[in-house]
């Protein structure tokens, strides 16, 4: 991939880990849903170059953001009621909430600049689909 900004280069791995484990859960009995399986035509659009991934990509973030505040006003609601039940446990490992948070914000902060990140825009309208 020729020009291929670093940032989006990055996001690209990133996304490509989540779609290999989305489709090995998917596989493996874990269900399909568009919070995770939705990365896959993201990162194809993006891969190709294709003249709809600038859409597709934001529309994404959008979700993801959307998806994220509905989880926040659940456990911030679920903290007033019972606040002992409000934990992410992985793996029997107890994962303090202040560390979740800040990942979520760190994720969809750096999504949302590559998204709307000139280079990011420039590499995706130079779509070899459109230069003939």
């Amino acid at each position: 991939m020729r020009n291929l900004p670093i940032q989006l280069g990055i996001l690209m791995l990133v996304y490509l880990v989540f779609a290999v484990v989305a489709i090995w859960r998917a596989l493996h009995g874990g269900g399909i849903d568009l919070f995770t399986f939705g990365v896959v035509p993201v990162f194809i659009g993006i891969a190709i170059r294709a003249p709809w991934a600038a859409i597709i990509f934001k529309l994404y973030v959008l979700l993801q953001t959307l998806g994220f505040a509905a989880l926040a006003v659940t456990a911030i609601l679920a903290y007033q009621i019972t606040p002992e039940d409000v934990k992410v446990v992985i793996d029997g490992i107890n994962i303090p909430m202040p560390w979740v948070v800040s990942g979520i914000i760190v994720l969809l902060g750096f999504q949302y600049w590559v998204a709307f990140s000139a280079s990011t825009k420039a590499f995706l309208l130079k779509s070899p689909a459109t230069t003939v």
